[in-house]
């Protein structure tokens, strides 16, 4: 069992591991890019990369506070559902309207990887195998499908 400060400090250790692996990834625009921190550049909506004791996520999240805009950008999402799946090359979950972990009403469209700890640095490959190939295809697809956004920012 670890600590609080020694759970903060490996996971920290660990997404600058990822980040580092993926340094040298360029975006699918071919520019320099944070993928821990990926900008989406609009406001509550956020490409989410998560991982404690058990299990690991990837996330497209809405967290918009008026649910009426949040379902109209997860409705946009469905939309280009077809596309989505076809750059990830697989499909993921959808919920409409979840609770987090505080309460707050956000939507998600993820993946999920159960079986894998972040405290367990043997692990770690399986994470980082698991992250890197949807984050770069989360990029790929943005960069093409963000301006169907753009009446919604």
């Amino acid at each position: 069992m670890y600590s609080k400060d020694q759970a903060s400090q490996l996971r920290q250790t660990f997404w600058t591991t990822f980040g580092q692996y993926l340094s040298p990834q360029m975006s699918a625009d071919g520019l320099k890019i944070n993928w821990i921190n990926y900008k989406t550049g609009i406001k509550h909506l956020h490409f989410k990369m998560q991982t404690d004791n058990r299990s690991a996520y990837i996330a497209i999240e809405l967290s918009h506070p008026d649910p009426g805009i949040q379902e109209l950008f997860f409705e946009q999402f469905i939309e280009l559902k077809v596309v989505l799946n076809s750059t990830l090359d697989e499909e993921w979950e959808w919920s409409l309207h979840m609770p987090d972990e505080y309460g707050k009403t956000l939507s998600r469209i993820y993946k999920t990887l159960n079986g894998a700890s972040v405290f367990n640095r043997n692990d770690w490959p399986a994470l980082i195998s698991f992250f890197k190939p949807r984050i770069i295809a989360l990029d790929d697809f943005w960069s093409t499908a963000k301006y169907s956004f753009d009446a919604l920012k």
